[in-house]
């Protein structure tokens, strides 16, 4: 017989679990339909998004670590896998040799374009089906304020805020 006490769970514990559950679910899905239809996973498709927005399509390696939120190995990987797809290339820093950017290629914005179309309408199957206009308002409000939200999403180029 089990002597272990089950209490309620707080409500921050519920939020977690279900913030958690959403989110791999999602990301289970979006990747799904990003590889079986233009051969990306979400990373190589956040990566894309990034380095497109940034001045000049490129980025510090480092700088985009920190910005995916990965190692730098973890980067080297990933820039590995879009180098071989032929979407991303390496430039040198022409000051100081240690430098490495990354930089999208034209068919880096060609395939990012056409993914991005596929990703809003399965983010609009996914989720804006379920919410209404004003509820999808108002849960971006409220994960907004969650610590580290509003910084990744204030320099995200599909934030309106």
């Amino acid at each position: 017989m089990s002597t272990q006490v089950h209490t309620e769970a707080p409500a921050e514990a519920v939020t977690f679990v279900r913030i958690l559950r959403a989110h791999g679910t999602l990301r289970r899905g979006l990747e799904a339909r990003l590889l079986a239809d233009h051969g990306l996973t979400i990373s190589d498709y956040e990566a894309l998004l990034v380095l497109s927005d940034a001045e000049e399509g490129a980025m510090r390696r480092v700088d985009l670590a920190e910005r995916l939120l990965l190692s730098p190995s973890g980067v080297t990987r990933l820039l590995e896998g879009l180098q071989r797809l032929g979407v991303v290339e390496n430039a040198e820093c022409s000051h100081d040799k240690r430098v490495t950017y990354a930089v999208i290629t034209r068919a880096g914005r060609a395939l990012l374009d056409c993914a991005t179309e596929a990703h809003h309408a399965a983010l609009r199957e996914l989720i804006g089906a379920h919410l209404t206009a004003d509820e999808l308002a108002t849960l971006t409000d409220l994960l907004g304020r969650l610590p580290g939200v509003d910084h990744a999403s204030a320099d995200c180029p599909l934030d309106p805020a």
